[in-house]
């Protein structure tokens, strides 16, 4: 039976500029956008609401919010299209929906450090301990973390800026071990995404407690701002505590706060 169409509101996609980058797909509540080719697509006309929550989350500016005759929108049919891709999800092994590979998602056993001649960065050999990594689940990025990942539920979150890891010496043993960790820069990144992403993580994600570890300098600020203000959105109880990272590489350790 062919739906009846009508004039309204809906989602176009300017293949020219969509680079299939997927950054559009987790902000699309009904489940409407996918990559298909390389390129994102309309999945459905019916699950598309046309409201453009997607909008602000595409870098390249290919998509914009049309009128034209399409299918009208259809809330259960869109409910129930999620409702089969988390299904779907379940059974599989997770995965983020923007169409790269390297964004996977994964949980896997952190490595033990190994003992032996270590050659690092092409330098002689030194009978040392190999580094290891204390990294538990994939993707890391802010942005590439889904606020549902599994990884997510009843984890210590490390909260961290992109330079922090680099100027903190034993970031892997001291910091990460036995934490799941998100990174990413307030000053380069989407802190309005990042916001709403937070907020939910705080509602739904399970996280049993949240440390951010930001740099010194006035840009970090941002970061620490932002996770305490979605923890205030969500109302949430989980302890938030800061940890500043120094240009040389020291630690401070801020207050810890919890909501009452």
């Amino acid at each position: 039976m062919t739906e009846t169409k009508v004039l309204r509101k809906i989602i176009e996609i300017d293949e020219e500029r969509c680079d299939g980058c997927g950054a559009c797909i987790p902000s699309c509540a009904e489940g409407a956008l996918a990559i298909v080719d390389g390129k994102a697509r309309i999945v459905k006309d019916i699950y598309c609401d046309g409201l453009g929550a997607c909008l602000g989350h595409c870098p390249q500016g290919a998509l914009r919010v049309i009128e034209r005759e399409a299918e009208d929108f259809d809330e259960a049919a869109a409910h129930a299209h999620v409702a089969r891709m988390n299904a779907e999800e379940a059974e599989e092994k997770p995965t983020f929906g923007c169409g790269c590979p390297g964004s996977a998602m994964m949980q896997m056993k952190p490595r033990a450090a190994a003992s032996g001649p270590c050659a690092c960065m092409g330098g002689d050999e030194e009978e040392v301990p190999a580094p290891a990594s204390a990294l538990s689940h994939w993707p890391v990025k802010i942005k590439l973390v889904p606020p549902n990942a599994p990884f997510l539920r009843g984890a210590d979150l490390v909260v961290a800026a992109d330079c922090a890891p680099v100027a903190l010496a034993g970031f892997n043993p001291n910091v990460l071990a036995g934490k799941v960790v998100m990174i990413g820069c307030p000053k380069f990144d989407d802190v309005e995404a990042y916001l709403a992403k937070f907020t939910e993580i705080f509602e739904h994600g399970g996280v049993r407690s949240v440390t951010v570890l930001r740099m010194e300098v006035p840009c970090c600020t941002g970061l620490s701002g932002l996770v305490h203000r979605a923890a205030q959105l969500a109302g949430s109880h989980v302890p938030v505590k800061d940890v500043v990272i120094t240009r040389n590489g020291d630690m401070l350790e801020q207050r810890q706060t919890v909501l009452a």
